[in-house]
C-alpha cells in the first residue's frame, strides 16, 4: 500500500465521524489554545515593559525615600529621608552623573475655565536628560528658569490637551494653586515609563517647587550611572546609610530608609518572570495535551475494534502490517494536528480581540504572537497524537485477517 493511499484513508477514518472527531480533539484545542493565547499576552506585555525599561536608558537609577518603591503617586514610610543635603552629597560621586531631584506640587490647575489634573513635578533641567523628554514645541526648562526661580512651566501633551484643546499654549499663562506660570514649550508624546503615564504631567523649575512648596526633601531622585551600575548602587548606598546614619552590616535592604530601583534591575526581575510564565504555560500545555491524548488514545480504541472487519478486509488484500499500523498513526496524528490548528487559529483570535480591548485602557500595549510558542505546540499536539496512538495502531496491526472477518 502507497504512503498516499494510507494517508486517504487515515482522512476518511478521520472524517467518517466529524462530530466524534471533533469532541475528540477539544482537549487539544484547548490546550494548543491556551498556551498560543497566554503566550501572545506575555509576549505583548513583555513588549510593552522593555519598551518602557529601554526609554530610560540601562544605566538610569531612581532613589525612592522609604521602604516601598512607590513612585510619583503613593505614600511611603520615611517620606522626608531625601534631604537636598543628602542630594549635594549625591553629587560629588563619581560613579553617578546628572542628579535630579524632584518635588511634587499640590494645587488645582487650570487656564480659565479649563481645569485639569496633571501631575507638576518641579524639575532640574537635568531631569529631562534622565528621563529622555525632548520638546516638541518652544524649549524645556534650563538653568536659567532653574537659577532665577522663574514661573515658567513645560506641559505634556494629554496636559496640553485637556487645558488648551487646540488652542498654541506657547506663550499662556496657567494656574497652579495660587501661583502663575508661563508655558515655554511643550514636550514629546512619550506614553508610559514604569506605567506612569509621562504625558500627563506639567513641569516647573525645582527652585519654585521648593520655594511654594516649603519641602526641605525631594520625592524621589533620578540618576544616570556613569559605569557599572552595581558600582553606582553600592556607592550611593553606602553614601546615604552613612549620612542616615544606618548600621547594616548585614545589607538587609529593609534596614534602609530608602530604595534604589534601575532599570537593569527591572530587566533582571522581568527576566524571572518570564521564566516563570515560561514554566507555567508548559505545565498548562502538558496537563492540557495529556487529557486530550488520553481522550485520542481511548476514542482510537473504539475505531480499531468498530473496524475490525475493515482490518480484515484490508489485510486480505495484501495489506501489510506495517501499512495497517501507519494508518491508524496517522489518523492520530491527523485529530491532533487539526485540533492543535483549531486551537492555534482560537488562540490567536481570543489575543487579538484581548489585544483590542486592553489598547483602549494601555496606549502602549501591542498586539504580539509569539512564533517559537505557536510552532511549539504544534509539535506538541503532533507528538502526542504520536505517542497515544501507538497501543491502538499496534493492536489493529497485531489482529489476525481471518479472527478480523470472523468478527461481528
Amino acid at each position: 500500500m502507497y504512503f498516499r493511499d494510507t494517508l486517504q484513508s487515515a482522512f476518511r477514518g478521520v472524517s467518517v465521524n466529524a462530530l466524534r472527531s471533533l469532541l475528540t480533539m477539544l482537549g487539544i484545542i484547548i490546550g494548543v489554545g491556551s498556551v498560543v493565547l497566554m503566550s501572545a499576552v506575555g509576549a505583548s506585555m513583555q513588549r510593552v515593559i522593555l519598551g518602557q525599561i529601554s526609554s530610560l536608558g540601562a544605566k538610569s537609577m531612581v532613589i525612592f525615600p522609604g521602604q516601598q518603591q512607590g513612585g510619583p503617586n503613593s505614600v511611603t514610610t520615611g517620606h522626608d529621608s531625601l534631604t537636598f543635603d543628602d542630594i549635594d552629597r549625591l553629587k560629588l560621586l563619581q560613579t553617578i552623573t546628572t542628579v535630579a531631584p524632584i518635588v511634587f506640587v499640590q494645587g488645582r490647575t487650570s487656564y480659565g475655565s479649563q481645569d485639569a489634573s496633571p501631575r507638576v513635578l518641579g524639575v532640574p533641567p537635568e531631569f529631562f536628560l534622565n528621563q529622555k523628554i525632548f520638546p516638541q514645541e518652544g524649549r524645556l526648562l534650563d538653568a536659567g528658569d532653574q537659577e532665577g526661580a522663574r514661573f515658567a512651566a513645560v506641559i505634556a501633551p494629554d496636559a496640553r490637551d485637556k487645558l488648551f484643546g487646540s488652542v498654541d499654549p506657547l506663550g499662556k499663562r496657567i494656574k497652579i494653586g495660587e501661583n502663575h506660570y508661563t508655558i515655554v514649550g511643550v514636550t514629546k508624546a512619550i506614553g508610559s515609563q514604569f506605567f506612569q503615564n509621562v504625558d500627563d504631567r506639567v513641569y516647573v523649575p525645582l527652585s519654585v517647587a521648593r520655594t511654594v512648596t516649603g519641602q526641605k526633601y525631594a520625592n524621589y531622585v533620578t540618576m544616570q550611572a556613569t559605569g557599572s551600575f552595581e558600582l553606582a548602587l553600592d556607592d550611593v548606598t553606602f553614601l546615604l546609610r552613612h549620612l542616615h546614619g544606618i548600621k547594616n552590616p548585614g545589607n538587609d535592604p529593609k534596614k534602609d530608609d530608602f530604595v534604589v530601583r534601575s532599570s537593569a534591575q527591572a530587566n533582571q526581575i522581568l527576566s524571572g518572570v518570564s521564566l516563570g510564565l515560561t514554566l507555567f504555560i508548559t505545565t498548562i500545555a502538558a496537563i492540557s495535551l495529556l487529557v486530550g491524548g488520553i481522550g485520542i488514545m481511548n476514542i482510537m480504541l473504539v475505531s480499531v475494534t468498530e473496524r475490525t472487519r475493515e482490518i480484515g478486509l484490508r489485510k486480505a488484500a495484501g495489506a501489510k502490517r506495517r501499512d495497517i499500523l501507519l494508518q491508524f498513526l496517522l489518523e492520530s496524528v491527523l485529530l491532533t494536528l487539526l485540533g492543535g490548528c483549531i486551537g492555534l487559529v482560537l488562540g490567536i483570535a481570543l489575543a487579538f480581540v484581548a489585544a483590542a480591548i486592553v489598547t483602549k485602557l494601555l496606549s502602549t500595549y501591542v498586539f504580539v504572537v509569539s512564533l517559537p510558542a505557536t510552532i511549539a505546540s504544534l509539535i506538541m499536539a503532533a507528538v502526542t497524537g504520536l505517542v497515544f496512538g501507538v497501543s491502538p495502531a499496534r493492536r489493529a496491526a497485531a489482529l489476525s485477517p481471518i479472527e478480523a472477518l470472523r468478527y461481528e
